[in-house]
């Protein structure tokens, strides 16, 4: 049996998940930027923790203003907004070419996920956390697994 069984269509359909979950995150985060423009973001942030009841001197709120001070400017949260959407286009075409079952959606997907390592290696190293280290890991698994799926996939027809 080929590399086209329903194990490897059910993992395939997981992969799609996944690139469509971060391509929905990747909106969000793009349509935030966008409702940030013409705005003060330490105001809004203090109306976002008052509206959740959270003391808008706890260490937390702190320090998401401190990881947010670089977009203090309209440009910057333009180009955070169209940076976000463009990659939000990529994972939605690898997730829909995947879950629509496209052989080319797999080549993509290798090269793309394959293409974000390297970044995503120096950033863990940069900045060490779960969250990365995670998102790293899931990346190459899903790199190694579609490469050695293509690759058999391409000696049986071959």
């Amino acid at each position: 049996m080929g590399p086209r069984t329903s194990s490897y269509q059910r993992i395939l359909y997981l992969i799609a998940a996944f690139k469509l979950f971060k391509a929905l995150v990747l909106i969000a985060v793009g349509v935030g930027a966008l409702k940030l423009l013409n705005k003060d973001l330490a105001t809004e942030v203090y109306r976002w923790a008052n509206a959740f009841r959270v003391d808008p001197d706890n260490h937390y709120v702190q320090r998401l203003l401190e990881r947010f001070s670089f977009l203090d400017d309209d440009k910057k949260l333009k180009e955070l907004s169209v940076g976000t959407f463009f990659y939000a286009a990529l994972f939605l075409t690898e997730g829909t070419g995947l879950l629509l079952r496209k052989h080319w959606a797999e080549y993509f997907t290798v090269i793309v996920t394959g293409s974000f390592i390297p970044l995503e290696s120096y950033e863990l190293i940069r900045r060490a956390s779960c969250i990365r280290g995670t998102v790293l890991l899931l990346n190459a698994a899903v790199v190694v697994y579609l490469a050695v799926h293509l690759w058999r996939d391409r000696g049986s027809r071959g």
